[in-house]
């Protein structure tokens, strides 16, 4: 495929002339008929919707344009092609057909873990991705469906802090189970039995199948893959999921009476780490561990023998970056030291890589960390964290800067580095000059200035692709932007104007969603800066290539 010629799509529209709005529509209406004949148990009707669906031309343009502006979309596979000209995009459209389709093994990459060891990532070729990416279209609304309610991870509209808000329901109470049972799957995405998979996936088995036995390259050299999905497939974590889902529904028809009968049962679930609660170590150990191996084994996987273990929330556990445990009676949720450790690695590692920086240059780098990081855990008691964060962050800082002016007096590195705003003296911070002749100030973050809010955890059957839950979901967006900062009230206002949607798409633009700003008419015809001249896109939107990294 030529991606320098010009194509047109089957309905003769070129990628520039697609109405996004009518395509995200098209693709809504038919995940809703899926979702409906799902719950009805019609298992050959939602059959028939998702070959309608992964056949029709809405479903593939939607296919290409996620993995032609998501993070990956310049990452080549084996064949080192990508998709940039609209042309290209057009004729990418065209090729997603099941007949004659191959897919082509992974390029496979290494990246560090944690615990210092390596994680294989695998990047299939473009085509791949969009062909999983239009099939995903189709078996996210059955697993949505059909998920377990407690599992939180990689599934749209949910999150760490729902996981977190859910073991802090488990466990907070005086009446509240004692013992915790933290499993941890072995080499979940690597062992994943192939035959189960085929056997009870939803989807096309066809095209799993080749999916699945596409094999990797690795130092130029092709290897099978026997079991397992490879990490870094679009469609990887759904069907990772949906391997493990059942898991909650299987104890709950083991153990019936567990809840009224004080055994005091609850499962959190996140990807692959899960957590359950019990009244005592042995009915834990002797019975529901078991249960869990027998349930794994049937789909090739067994609990990582070093990470699962049974523990009383007085000593706590680490789960999601959090430490989790109980004082005189109190559950109090913390940053885990380990994760804190590694977020002060991190910028300690940016500090040292930037000896030579310029003062607002480091300052660009480390914020967005600082930033993440607090919000991450705004939800948990995290505010001594905090402070203590900012006091190592400082040191860091000061070593940074007496060491480009050794021959320079302290007071003297403290006024060209730290400025004093209000009652704070040492504010890491500094004055820009702009293009236009201006100053602008940048500041450095602080953790302490994040405000601590108490999350609101979804509601556990809350289906995103359920045209009945879409009242709950819009009201649950209007909350969450409420919590926005106060410098973006501006924002916040252009929101409430265009009712949340993208004006392109007509899709939401909810927290954590990438926006780019965009102004109705333009600076240099002489447009303002004020609310009623700004717009938000999704990146890619409205001719918008361009992406700052925004997030509401």
């Amino acid at each position: 495929m030529d991606a320098a010629t010009p194509a047109c799509a089957p309905s003769g529209v070129a990628w520039d002339g697609i109405s996004w709005a009518d395509v995200q529509r098209q693709v809504r209406r038919l995940q809703a008929r899926i979702v409906k004949w799902t719950q009805a148990g019609r298992h050959n009707k939602v059959k028939a919707l998702q070959w309608l669906l992964t056949h029709s031309f809405s479903g593939k343009a939607l296919a290409v344009k996620r993995v032609t502006e998501n993070k990956g979309k310049n990452t080549p596979g084996v064949d080192k092609v990508i998709w940039k000209t609209p042309g290209a995009k057009t004729n990418a459209i065209a090729s997603l057909k099941r007949r004659g389709y191959s897919a082509l093994p992974l390029r496979r990459v290494m990246i560090p873990k944690k615990n210092g060891k390596m994680r294989p990532l695998g990047i299939p070729v473009m085509r791949c991705r969009a062909m999983q990416a239009l099939h995903l279209l189709a078996l996210e609304p059955v697993a949505e469906t059909t998920a377990d309610p407690n599992s939180y991870g990689f599934r749209p509209e949910r999150s760490t802090a729902d996981a977190g808000e859910q073991c802090f329901i488990a466990l907070a109470r005086k009446t509240s189970a004692q013992w915790v049972l933290e499993a941890d799957i072995k080499a979940c995405y690597d062992e994943i039995s192939h035959p189960w998979m085929v056997a009870n996936i939803p989807t096309d088995k066809v095209i799993l199948q080749k999916w699945l036995k596409a094999g990797y390259v690795y130092q130029d050299e092709l290897f099978p893959t026997d079991a397992g999905v490879p990490q870094g497939g679009i469609i990887s974590p759904v069907v990772a999921n949906m391997t493990l889902d059942g898991l909650e529904a299987m104890l709950a028809e083991k153990f019936p009476k567990a809840k009224r009968t004080g055994l005091k049962m609850h499962m959190v679930r996140y990807a692959d780490d899960f957590i359950i609660t019990g009244h005592s170590k042995e009915w834990l150990e002797h019975e529901v561990k078991p249960a869990v191996v027998a349930f794994l084994a049937e789909r090739g996987l067994v609990l990582s023998p070093e990470k699962t273990k049974v523990t009383h929330i007085d000593e706590g556990f680490d789960f999601l970056g959090w430490n989790i445990r109980k004082y005189n009676g109190k559950l109090l949720m913390k940053p885990s030291k380990a994760n804190v450790k590694a977020h002060l690695d991190k910028i300690r590692e940016v500090i040292k890589g930037n000896k030579t920086a310029k003062q607002a240059n480091l300052i660009r780098l480390l914020n967005p960390i600082l930033r993440g990081w607090a919000n991450y855990h705004r939800h948990v008691v995290a505010k001594e964290t905090f402070a203590r964060v900012d006091t190592y962050v400082w040191s860091m800082l000061w070593q940074w800067a007496v060491r480009r002016h050794p021959e320079k007096g302290a007071r003297w590195v403290k006024d060209k580095y730290f400025k004093t705003q209000g009652t704070r003296n040492w504010v890491f911070a500094t004055t820009e000059k702009q293009e236009d002749g201006g100053k602008k100030e940048l500041v450095l973050l602080k953790a302490a200035d994040t405000p601590i809010q108490r999350h609101v955890k979804i509601k556990a059957g809350a289906n995103p692709h359920d045209p009945q839950w879409e009242p709950y979901f819009e009201t649950r967006w209007g909350k969450r932007m409420m919590n926005l900062p106060r410098g973006r009230a501006k924002l916040y206002r252009v929101w409430l104007r265009q009712d949340g949607l993208c004006p392109t798409c007509q899709e939401p633009i909810a927290i954590g969603t990438p926006w780019v700003t965009r102004f109705i008419v333009k600076r240099t015809d002489g447009g303002s800066i004020a609310a009623g001249n700004i717009q938000l896109h999704h990146p890619g939107c409205h001719g918008i290539q361009k992406y700052a990294g925004n997030k509401l």
